[in-house]
């Protein structure tokens, strides 16, 4: 193992759930490519594969060929797969702290999170976060992160997220839109080592307003903006018909898309790559990545998930790792 980074901190997520037999098959394909140790209580790992606990992340490289490292943490409760038991919220949440703690502090080079269930956690701790990105900016003291889902064959960022379609138009702002850009364009260079990255940035309303007659927000709000960045230097091009930007010669063209709501960003990254696609959080002072899915319980202790989505969110937190370092190296 040749990697010039310290090891992934990965958190188990909601023990009921899929993410720790991901963890453990995970460390079957990636044990000699990558470093990473595993946040978790070592009575809720099935014993498939061999483990060892570590007393610190240091303690990774001499384990990992032959042992899935565990920094172990004590929970309350036991794993019931299947189902949350809100007895193991504050284990859980503790585990996503200290996985921050770690990298925060140098002895990890990134945060891989697996899949946490929302309401065991509000119901057994008074989790007052809509989710793990929230949580995690408030860790951070972060005032605005940006979600990003990612494969090999495409970048996509929504502007908006989970609200209704019907309240997308009034929620877009110039202002919103902005900052989304930016924080994205600052990431890709920084910890994805894309020097100038090109920005394509879809229209909100079919065939991007069509001058009008479609809508006014893509020549009010949209156009005047990419034309403020672009004057500053900024490669970046729209508003684009979002439903000509994601074959595959356009999308030769950009490294990121930035789109105006939740679908219109996820529905072309989960038709290219369903299994494979990786969530990072943008603007964070760290590196995050996650899965791009659920706790799965209906499949929890079956040996049927497919833990692509982890590899592959392991593999681009070493990457943003590895880039990172060389950003800050060569200021």
């Amino acid at each position: 193992m040749t990697q010039n980074i310290a090891p992934i901190a990965l958190t188990c997520g909601e023990p009921g759930g899929v993410g720790l037999e991901l963890a453990e098959r995970a460390w079957e394909v990636l044990r000699t490519e990558l470093p990473f140790f595993l946040i978790a209580d070592p009575r809720h790992l099935s014993g498939r594969v061999p483990f060892k606990e570590i007393a610190d992340p240091s303690d990774v490289d001499r384990v990992i060929e032959t042992h899935l490292p565990v920094l172990s943490h004590s929970f309350a409760g036991d794993a019931r797969l299947g189902s949350a038991d809100p007895k193991n919220a504050l284990g859980v949440i503790e585990a996503i702290e200290r996985a921050v703690s770690l990298t925060r502090s140098g002895a990890a080079s990134a945060v891989c999170t697996a899949p946490i269930h929302k309401k065991a956690l509000k119901d057994g701790a008074g989790f007052a976060f809509p989710g793990h990105t929230e949580f995690l900016a408030h860790l951070a003291g972060a005032d605005r992160v940006v979600m990003m889902l990612a494969c090999d064959q495409l970048r996509v960022v929504p502007t908006t997220i989970h609200i209704p379609l019907q309240d997308v138009a009034q929620t877009l702002t110039s202002e919103l839109l902005e900052e989304t850009i930016r924080i994205t364009v600052n990431d890709l260079r920084n910890k994805f080592g894309v020097a100038s990255p090109r920005v394509a940035v879809s229209g909100l309303n079919p065939h991007a307003g069509e001058g009008g007659a479609m809508g006014h927000e893509d020549d009010q709000i949209i156009a005047p903006l990419v034309e403020k960045l672009a004057k500053e230097g900024m490669a970046i091009t729209g508003p684009l018909p979002a439903d000509t930007m994601f074959h595959a010669r356009a999308r030769a063209a950009y490294d990121v898309a930035v789109c105006m709501y939740h679908d219109q960003a996820l529905i072309p990254i989960k038709t290219l790559d369903f299994d494979r696609g990786v969530n990072v959080t943008l603007g964070l002072p760290f590196i995050r990545t996650s899965p791009d899915h659920g706790t799965a319980f209906d499949i929890a202790g079956k040996d049927i998930a497919k833990p692509d989505s982890l590899i592959a969110a392991l593999r681009m937190a070493r990457d943003m790792a590895m880039a990172q370092t060389a950003a800050t190296a060569a200021l």
